[in-house]
Formats: structure tokens, C-alpha cells, sequence
């Protein structure tokens, strides 16, 4: 991978990690269906006026735009708003690393280095811990909540592999317009039609500052970039640059939402991270 490639993924790990920080300030102040509906349509209008349909099948677009808009942030919202604090569900979500690995293992015939497979033992090992740690304290269902968002991801790395090289742009805005429908039902359905009327009777400026940095910085930017990228290269070599990630995320939530974590829980996320270093590194063998 090119160093402009690196260093352009990076950013925008970055990004989405101090992302879980305004995610959890967002369902703070709305619902958390309502907020992943609000952050997708916003991102998808007016922009699909303007940006032309990607080139490639509707259904590839329909499917990835409801893996990661819809599963991926319904799942992900509703764990923070149910208490999954910011910083640790940026280290629980990268499992979705091995999770793109397994599935493309058997879609995309793409087989894991031996790196790869110690690298995801060691980063189970760590979900464990922390999963022992969340039972512990009777709060394992936004633990079991972060994982489904994880697998959702996957199932949105992969699709979007499958969709081949497309307008990363066009198929956020395109994917994106697919899952506002689904969110706001949903949204109808679990927090009932005063949810709505609460929101356009009284916006505020700070609530449309945060769904505005979740569009267009995180949505539009990040997951342009990062479709773009998945579209250029391997996904098991793309998704295990999460690992800075976790990183900017436990840091975001402890400077800004003052989070602090166990030490089981802390002892669970360096393993996470090693485990995805342990991926991402190459060893060659002596003499090469």
C-alpha cells in the first residue's frame, strides 16, 4: 500500500475514533434510532441530487448502505445509549477486523496470513476478558450490542468489495439514502411520533453541530475514503488499520467524557491492540 494510502487511512481511524465520543454526546440529546436516521439523511440529501448513482448494481449499493448506516449505527447508538461507554466500545468494535477477515475468508477466497490468525486469537483473548468484566457487572447486553455492530461492519467491508471499484463518494451518499427509511420507522416504533415532533419544534445549534461533524466528516469524508480504499486493495489488508482506532477513542472519551474503564477491561483492550498489530505486521523470513 502507497504511504499517501497509509497515511490517508490513519486519518481517518482517527476520525472515527474520536467519532464515538460525538455519537455518544448525539444520544445524549436524541434518540439513538433517531439520531442515526437524522445523521444518514443529512448525509444522503441534498447531496443525492447532485451525485450521480454509482456504477454498479443497486442491490450491492442497498445492501452495504444498510450493513454500515443501518446495522451497523442502529446497533452502535443504542449500546451507547444503553451505557456502553465511548471509549471501550472503539476498542470492542474492532473486532470487526477478524470478523472482514473470517467472512472474506469464505466470500472473497482471500486466505488470512499465519500473522493474521495469532493476531485474532490474541484480540479474542481480550473481548474475553472484557466480556467476563461486563458480565460481572450485569451490563452485558450494550457489550452484545457492540459486537453485532462489529459483524455489521464486516458485512459492509465485504459488500462493499463486492461492489467493486465504484464513486466511494456516490455510494456513501447512495447507501447512505437506503437506510434512512428503516431508521425512521424504527424510530417511530420504539420511541413513538413525540421523539420527531420534539426535534423540529426545537432544534439547537449544538445538537445539528454534532449530526453535522457525524455526516459530513465522519460519513461523507471517512467512509468515502474508506470505501475508496476498500476498493483499491485487499480487505484483510485495508481493515486492520482500525488499530489507531481504540487508541484515539479511549483517549477522546477519557479527556472529554471524563470514562474511566477496569483494569480488566484495560487489560482486555491493550490485547485487542496487540492482537491487531500482530495483524497488521508482516514478518519476513530470515534471508528474504
Amino acid at each position: 500500500m502507497p504511504i499517501r494510502h497509509i497515511l490517508l487511512t490513519l486519518l481517518v481511524v482517527a476520525i472515527w475514533g474520536f467519532n464515538f465520543v460525538i455519537i455518544k454526546l448525539s444520544v445524549q440529546e436524541l434518540s439513538p434510532f433517531l439520531a442515526a436516521a437524522l445523521r444518514f439523511l443529512l448525509a444522503a440529501i441534498p447531496a443525492v441530487i447532485f451525485i450521480k448513482h454509482p456504477k454498479t448494481s443497486w442491490v450491492w449499493v442497498a445492501s452495504a448502505g444498510l450493513a454500515f448506516a443501518f446495522a451497523l449505527y442502529g446497533f452502535l447508538n443504542f449500546a451507547l445509549a444503553v451505557g456502553m461507554p465511548a471509549g471501550l466500545a472503539s476498542v470492542v468494535l474492532q473486532v470487526q477486523v477478524f470478523f472482514t477477515i473470517l467472512i472474506a475468508f469464505f466470500v472473497l477466497k482471500e486466505r488470512p496470513r499465519r500473522g493474521q490468525i495469532i493476531g485474532a486469537a490474541i484480540a479474542f483473548d481480550g473481548i474475553g476478558f472484557i466480556a467476563l468484566e461486563r458480565f460481572q457487572g450485569i451490563s452485558l447486553w450494550p457489550f452484545a450490542l457492540t459486537l453485532l455492530a462489529a459483524l455489521s461492519w464486516a458485512a459492509a467491508n465485504i459488500l462493499t468489495k463486492l461492489a467493486g471499484k465504484v464513486d466511494p463518494v456516490a455510494f456513501i451518499v447512495w447507501g447512505s439514502l437506503w437506510a434512512v427509511p428503516p431508521l425512521f420507522v424504527l424510530t417511530y416504533f420504539m420511541e413513538g411520533p413525540d421523539t420527531f415532533i420534539a426535534f423540529v419544534s426545537a432544534p439547537d445549534l449544538y445538537t445539528l453541530g454534532l449530526l453535522g461533524f457525524l455526516s459530513y466528516v465522519a460519513t461523507i469524508f471517512g467512509m468515502g475514503a474508506w470505501t475508496w480504499l476498500l476498493t483499491r486493495h485487499s480487505a484483510s489488508i485495508v481493515a486492520p488499520f482500525t488499530l489507531l482506532v481504540p487508541v484515539t477513542g479511549l483517549l477522546s472519551g477519557w479527556i472529554i467524557l471524563g470514562e474511566t474503564v477496569s483494569g480488566m477491561e484495560i487489560a482486555g483492550g491493550i490485547l485487542v491492540i496487540i492482537g491487531l498489530g500482530v495483524s497488521v505486521i508482516k514478518f519476513k523470513p530470515k534471508g528474504s
